[in-house]
């Protein structure tokens, strides 16, 4: 392997792996403290960022940070590799790729040249390329990609944020269900998918959750998606039991083992992903996949030990879950990205990297990337630091967050964002929610024809019956 040297400061420092160089480049988070792999000090992490800057991409697909011959994660990641795409940049060092993704923003072919490099990227060459960008780097370029898809709305279209409806109940009751939906679709939230955590993964529940769910998308013409948030083979079970299933959902992750930890392998999502679409529910695309994950999945799984023995960082191996979503060409991935705790983000300043992060690198290999902004109250982190993550993804053009009743889960127990921090992010940048639902509230009154959300008595709006039933 490759050791690597950098002097700063009269000092000069090594990295025995580019393993090891990707670790201590990465900005500090507790969860590479806690396995083992991050910089000891800032001068060491300036120095393993000014190495990584000077390593030429093309040997990120000769120096692997998981072997080809263990990991299914690394066989799709090289095998479906695009040569010809990767061309454009082959000759540049990471540093230069930072600095040609900077200059293209610039140039009106910019979400066209970033569209057609993107198949020749690696997930660890967009990792590494991150990890040397400022805040502003990550939401300029991210801003600058244009990333779209399909099902019953069109989710990432320019100057648009949709958003998933989170109508969790601790006991699944319908009427708290119903309750928190209507509060939702009053305030324009819903145009993602209308998704239920469900608290339990009994088929039955499941399938009776998808029911309420469709009724009502079916009572109100709703052009939307549902999804109950089981595991995949419980949504496998229900389709072939023609139960109402729009999206199928999974969480998933960097490496094979930690997949499997989710029990999961790419055969079983890909089986997945040709059953959802058989059924043909989708009336602008068939985009059926709704993928989930988080910095730190891999290292709670203890599957985060890379070639060599060596702990990878947990935003490679994040960003490598995004080879596993780019290759099931979903509707919807999002990044949970302060739900696993401070364990792995410890406080507000961390958390906000982590979403920038992982939002610029889910939308530069071509993801129509969403973010879970959230943290969980034993965070150091709090609202505010929430409000400024969702000003500065809406900045960075994300293509959706989640929004549950008043930002408080009162079935998973986290911090989210509430219904009215999507009309705030909405209002104060201008976006507007997916058009297709956008038409709907319209036309339903509910928005004026600009798409601002107009305020409406839930007893006198055109929901009344449903309002009724939850009074």
């Amino acid at each position: 392997m490759t050791v690597y040297t950098q002097s700063l400061g009269g000092t000069t420092y090594q990295f025995d792996s580019l393993i090891d160089l990707l670790a201590k480049a990465t900005p500090l988070r507790s969860g590479d403290e806690l396995a083992g792999c991050a910089a000891g000090s800032d001068e060491e992490r300036a120095a393993a960022q000014w190495a990584l800057a000077d390593v030429a991409l093309p040997v990120f697909l000769s120096d692997l940070v998981m072997p080809y011959e263990t990991d299914e994660v690394t066989r799709l990641i090289i095998d479906s590799h695009n040569g010809d795409a990767f061309r454009e940049v082959s000759h540049l060092t990471v540093g230069g790729l930072r600095d040609w993704l900077l200059d293209i923003i610039s140039r009106d072919d910019a979400a066209a040249r970033l569209r057609a490099v993107s198949p020749g990227l690696t997930p660890e060459m967009v990792a590494a390329v991150s990890k040397l960008m400022r805040n502003q780097d990550l939401i300029a370029v991210g801003k600058a990609i244009e990333v779209t898809a399909g099902f019953r709305t069109t989710i990432g279209l320019p100057g648009r944020l949709s958003t998933r409806l989170q109508p969790n109940h601790p006991t699944d009751n319908p009427r708290g269900i119903a309750a928190a939906t209507l509060d939702g679709l009053l305030m324009g939230c819903g145009d993602a998918v209308i998704g239920i955590n469900p608290a339990t993964d009994s088929p039955q529940a499941t399938s009776d959750l998808l029911h309420l769910l469709d009724d009502l998308r079916q009572q109100y013409s709703i052009p939307m998606q549902s999804c109950v948030l089981s595991h995949v083979t419980t949504t496998l079970g229900l389709i072939e039991a023609g139960a109402p299933v729009d999206l199928v959902f999974q969480s998933i992750a960097g490496s094979e083992g930690a997949n499997k930890g989710f029990g999961v392998s790419l055969s079983l999502l890909e089986e997945a992903n040709e059953a959802g679409r058989s059924l043909s529910r989708g009336t602008v695309g068939n985009n059926v996949m709704y993928l989930e994950t988080g910095q730190g999945s891999a290292l709670s799984a203890g599957a985060h030990i890379g070639t060599g023995g060596r702990p990878i960082d947990q935003q490679t191996l994040e960003t490598r879950a995004y080879a596993v979503a780019r290759h099931l060409d979903p509707l919807l991935v999002n990044t949970v990205v302060g739900f696993i705790g401070p364990e792995y983000l410890f406080d507000g300043k961390q958390i906000i990297r982590a979403g920038l992060e992982d939002h610029f690198c889910g939308k530069l290999l071509g993801l129509p990337m969403g973010v879970d902004v959230c943290y969980t109250n034993h965070a150091e982190a709090d609202q505010d630091d929430m409000d400024t993550l969702l000003t500065l993804l809406g900045a960075a053009g994300v293509s959706f967050v989640i929004t549950v009743p008043g930002a408080d889960d009162v079935m998973l127990g986290y911090q989210s964002l509430s219904f009215h921090d999507a009309l705030f992010i909405r209002r104060a940048l201008g976006l507007r929610a997916a058009p297709e639902f956008e038409e709907w509230l319209t036309g339903l009154g509910m928005a004026d024809r600009d798409g601002r959300i107009v305020p409406i008595d839930p007893a006198r709006s055109p929901l009344r019956s449903l309002a009724g039933g939850v009074a």
